[in-house]
């Protein structure tokens, strides 16, 4: 059967043929090729991967196929065949009706897509409306149904809700529904994704392939993820500085791969269990990408001090965010986000916080820096309660304790060089000179793999997993006791992963660091953990050392998480994940609930599980 599928697939006209594609831009007055004679072909209901490491020149060629690259300052030469038409003759005002219609695109950074301004209901009925003959009561239950499909909850409820109201992961949720609401014939995914749980990553996947088998939609996949490539990808092409390097059936690319990079790249990807046996963090391997060869494994050093006080305690900590709708405002209900959360951080180790969007992770680590304000608990750093400082003692505090936010391009001022950004906080604490703040900032960015000269440069100039490093670096400047790290090293690929988590790791050993790790990459946080807590709905539900949950996890949540991370498995491919869309509860509460602390058993020491 899949033969004969794959000789359909073959005979069949391509939905979408990219011949001798060159994508130029245009520096200092002359065209600089960055994508160079790239060919391909998307065949009905195939799913085609590019894969290559952060500025490859992936999302460029996915933006030149959707002609949203800056008119005056880029040149596309070749063919691009959608449909039997070559897009790149079409006028503006044509192109306008085949995006969303006939093509539509899941973006990165699900911030820089939505707009502030307007609710997520609002914007995906205007999807529907402006390429299909609905009415707004039509548009609205279709919009819903779609939020549904992708796994929002109480999706009715948050219709009209704006887009900062949501995480990161429900954000990129949003942006899924709305590309599919118009039933393209090609979706163009790029990183869809990189900010999601491995559950809802998993409903995803599930969601594409049925919608391949209803509507033989086709699918070109971007992303850095090997093990989302092995499970969804009928064909791979693999991307090196603006180059095919390789390209071939997956299983091929994944068991035969010719390409020293190709190895490369398949080196460096995170395996769920290789951990067994080992106590404490493990480096990643770091591969040549000339040779295709790794470094030797290192285990981290043991840099946690026993029985000393620790740098973070956080006790009981709660967050709540009310929900106020009718004409007067009145308060209907609220969100508990964070509920008696407890835990604390040794110097020098990492703890890391996993669970689906939206359970609360990112919520816990903005309540410890108090840029949001807990309803109660206590958060006490160095033996200091951080929720009783005035804002000068806040102020300094933040020296100590600094984060990683999980969107890079929202954390980065657009108007500000990326080495104005990297040095503001060593200027505004006094720090040193302006001097001595370039020099850090070289140093800093030549740490995190980008080269001093990038100083000069804004925001947009760069890819999104290089805006990650950029916000890694300036994480640093202060030389901080513990950093928080949001989804650090979600948008980076699995080389750059590997080198920025190595990096983190070298640094907690020389400088004593504690990491808070708030991920939900089960294979890295496997591979950098000494403590995991896993969290659902705002609680935690089973706390331990790395090792004993892991190898003995004893929640039925955690194991779900576990069960659900993608294999680098080409033989998957055909598999489904088959998690239920009704599993994912509401956090919303009525306004006069009142919630009963969790009670926990010991499985070991250490390892606590809730009842």
């Amino acid at each position: 059967m899949a033969s004969s599928d794959s000789q359909t697939s073959q005979i069949a006209e391509p939905v979408l043929s990219v011949e001798g594609m060159t994508t130029s831009f245009l520096v200092e007055g002359a065209w600089k090729p960055v994508v160079r004679d790239v060919s391909f072909t998307v065949a009905p209901g195939e799913t085609v991967a590019i894969v290559g490491e952060s500025g490859s020149g992936k999302s460029v060629t996915s933006l030149s196929i959707m002609r949203l690259l800056q008119q005056d300052m880029s040149r596309i030469t070749g063919r691009i065949m959608l449909g039997g038409r070559d897009i790149l003759a079409l006028p503006e005002s044509e192109m306008r009706k085949v995006r969303g219609k006939d093509v539509a695109m899941i973006f990165q950074e699900p911030m820089t897509s939505l707009n502030p301004l307007f609710t997520i209901g609002d914007q995906i009925s205007e999807a529907l409306l402006c390429h299909g003959e609905m009415s707004r009561a039509e548009a609205k239950a279709e919009t819903i149904r779609l939020l549904e499909r992708v796994r929002i909850p109480s999706a009715a409820s948050r219709f009209d809700e704006y887009p900062h109201r949501f995480s990161g992961g429900m954000r990129q949720r949003v942006m899924i529904a709305m590309a599919l609401a118009s039933r393209p014939k090609l979706l163009i995914a790029d990183e869809p994704t990189t900010a999601l749980d491995v559950t809802i990553q998993g409903q995803i996947l599930d969601l594409i392939k049925m919608l391949q088998e209803e509507q033989g939609t086709s699918v070109l996949f971007i992303t850095h993820d090997m093990g989302v490539v092995a499970e969804i990808a009928d064909r791979t092409i693999v991307m090196y500085r603006g180059e095919q390097v390789e390209t071939g059936e997956t299983s091929e690319i994944f068991f035969h791969a010719t390409h020293s990079y190709t190895r490369a790249l398949l080196s460096a990807v995170p395996v769920l269990g290789s951990m067994k046996g080992r106590e404490r963090p493990l480096r990643f391997p770091v591969v040549n990408s000339e040779t295709g060869q790794a470094e030797p494994l290192m285990e981290a050093a043991d840099t946690v001090a026993a029985m000393q006080r620790p740098v973070l305690e956080v006790k009981n900590l709660c967050k709540r965010f009310d929900i106020h709708s009718g004409l007067f405002g009145r308060l209907q209900g609220r969100v508990h986000a964070v509920e008696n959360v407890s835990f604390d951080l040794q110097a020098g180790e990492t703890l890391s916080l996993v669970g689906e969007s939206g359970c609360g992770k990112s919520t816990t680590g903005r309540a410890i820096m108090r840029l949001i304000e807990p309803q109660s608990g206590s958060v006490l750093v160095d033996g200091e309660e951080m929720l009783a400082l005035d804002r000068k003692g806040l102020r300094d505090m933040r020296r100590k304790v600094q984060m990683i936010f999980q969107d890079p391009f929202a954390s980065l001022n657009p108007r500000m060089t990326i080495g104005a950004a990297v040095a503001e906080p060593y200027l505004e604490h006094k720090m040193g000179t302006a001097k001595e703040a370039r020099d850090k900032v070289a140093d800093l960015l030549v740490k995190v793999g980008l080269s001093p000269d990038m100083a000069a440069r804004y925001p947009h100039e760069f890819s999104g997993g290089q805006r990650q490093r950029i916000c890694i670096a300036r994480a640093l400047t202060l030389d901080p006791k513990v950093i928080i790290a949001d989804e650090s090293v979600s948008a980076l690929d699995v080389s750059i992963k590997a080198q920025v988590i190595n990096l983190l790791l070298d640094l907690q050993q020389s400088l004593n660091l504690a990491f808070l790790f708030i991920s939900h990459d089960m294979a890295v946080v496997e591979r950098v953990s000494h403590r995991v807590a896993v969290m659902y709905l705002g609680e935690i539900v089973e706390i331990g050392p790395r090792q004993a949950v892991f190898e003995n996890p004893q929640h039925p949540y955690t194991k779900k998480l576990m069960s659900a991370v993608p294999v680098p498995d080409p033989a998957r491919r055909k598999l489904k994940h088959g998690i239920a869309a009704d599993e994912l509860k509401s956090p919303i509460r009525p306004p006069n609930h009142t919630m009963q602390p969790l009670k926990y058993v010991e499985i070991s020491p250490g390892h606590q599980v809730a009842l």
